[in-house]
């Protein structure tokens, strides 16, 4: 069974150690590095299986640390959890919009970590293992290239977008609550605001133009993408 490499990007030494230590007790390889500039540098030479990534850094933080590696074809997919003491929903809102995964707020118990880093690595491994291209009238989505055009035209989606579009569009009609929403795209046990939600099914219908008026508000449940006629 392969040994999943784990980045926990962190300038407070002591939390380094505590997630280290419980990181390798459950069988991960892991790396601690405290520079969010240096992080991503590492990351492109060696990409990990899943990050932990914290806000609060020097130089770079890590909103920025999270654009950068999100914004790099090659390190996109790469699956990120924050852990951070800032609880605030807009620097989670941020973070989910960058690309994140999912969140912990410090101060948090080891076993809620290893859960939801179970749970991250688990969810990459199932999408990974279905490629099949979605059309849905002029779109293509491509999930092993991890790319969208509508009408030949590329479209340029967050990864939490994408995964939203990939799983509304492999399901047309069919309504989903918020908190489907969270457990199918975010992984099980995934605690955010229902605003959180919100917020990024307006970007996505930004950027996909024309095509935005397909994911429909269901009103008092949730979304769906409209059935083809």
């Amino acid at each position: 069974m392969k040994q999943h490499r784990i980045l926990v990007i962190e300038d407070d030494r002591d939390i380094q150690e505590l997630l280290r230590y419980h990181l390798e007790k459950h069988g991960y390889q892991v790396e601690c590095v405290a520079n969010g500039a240096f992080a991503v540098v590492a990351v492109g030479k060696l990409p990990p299986d899943l990050i932990l990534l914290d806000l609060m850094l020097p130089g770079m933080d890590g909103l920025e640390v999270c654009r950068n590696l999100k914004a790099d074809p090659a390190t996109a997919p790469i699956p990120i959890i924050i852990v951070t003491a800032r609880g605030e929903e807009a620097d989670i809102v941020a973070g989910l919009e960058l690309g994140a995964i999912d969140y912990v707020c410090k101060p948090f118990r080891p076993r809620e970590v290893m859960a939801r880093v179970k749970t991250g690595l688990r969810r990459v491994t199932r999408e990974n293992t279905d490629n099949t291209v979605v059309t849905y009238f002029g779109m293509r989505i491509d999930p092993e290239c991890h790319a969208v055009t509508i009408d030949g035209e590329p479209v340029d989606l967050t990864a939490g977008e994408f995964r939203l579009l990939l799983h509304f569009a492999k399901r047309p009609g069919r309504v989903f609550t918020r908190d489907q929403i969270i457990d199918a795209v975010r992984g099980d046990d995934y605690a955010v605001t229902d605003r959180a939600v919100d917020v990024q099914i307006v970007g996505l219908r930004r950027k996909l133009g024309d095509y935005g008026q397909y994911v429909e508000t269901v009103r008092g449940v949730g979304y769906r993408m409209r059935m083809e006629n």
